[in-house]
């Protein structure tokens, strides 16, 4: 059973922490937390017990389109690894905004795990690129729904010519120096 644990009013201040460290979560198929690395429990400023056994939307936070997770999910169901850049609420009410790297883990041709890497997203890449964007789909979706910002949200990709994954890469790519932009995830994650 799911305990229920209250999420803190956000307040508009950046978690400090060593943006050189990476986040490192498991979960079970349905998206519940089996473990948190120091570095996640450290950020995120939830003890490792109060993680454990929650969804991991504990750390979602309110300015996060519900979009991007629908699409994130669907695209994880169907066992399709995927990079997504998100803004996360701590205890504290601050936010840390990540990219994060999933990953699919199976037996028996069934899903059972998903393992998700985190590290910091460059400050130019957010404020350039992501933060325009989800500020957009959050008011489409206020306004009218998930549905019609799902459908903006495809249409800004298609205007781009790429998938969500493929953009996220390019303006992640685009702020590296120029000696890490050939295969800058690898090095991103290891």
């Amino acid at each position: 059973m799911i305990r229920s644990i209250t999420k803190p009013e956000p307040i508009n201040k950046e978690v400090a922490w060593d943006k050189t460290k990476v986040i490192m979560s498991k979960t079970d198929s349905l998206g519940v937390i089996e473990y948190a690395n120091e570095t996640f429990i450290e950020v995120s400023g939830y003890e490792e017990h109060e993680l454990v056994g929650q969804p991991h939307n504990i750390v979602r936070h309110p300015d996060m389109p519900k979009v991007v997770f629908k699409i994130l999910w669907e695209n994880l169901k169907k066992g399709k690894n995927m990079h997504a850049v998100v803004k996360n609420l701590s205890k504290s009410g601050r936010y840390y905004w990540v990219i994060t790297d999933f990953e699919v883990k199976y037996e028996n041709k069934e899903i059972v795990n998903y393992y998700g890497r985190r590290r910091a997203v460059p400050q130019e890449v957010i404020n350039s690129n992501i933060e325009p964007l989800y500020e957009k789909l959050l008011q489409i979706e206020q306004a009218s729904g998930v549905d019609a910002s799902e459908k903006y949200f495809y249409g800004f990709l298609e205007e781009q010519g790429k998938d969500y994954d493929d953009y996220i890469e390019e303006i992640i790519t685009a702020c590296a120096p120029k000696e890490e932009k050939k295969g800058f995830f690898a090095r991103f994650f290891g």
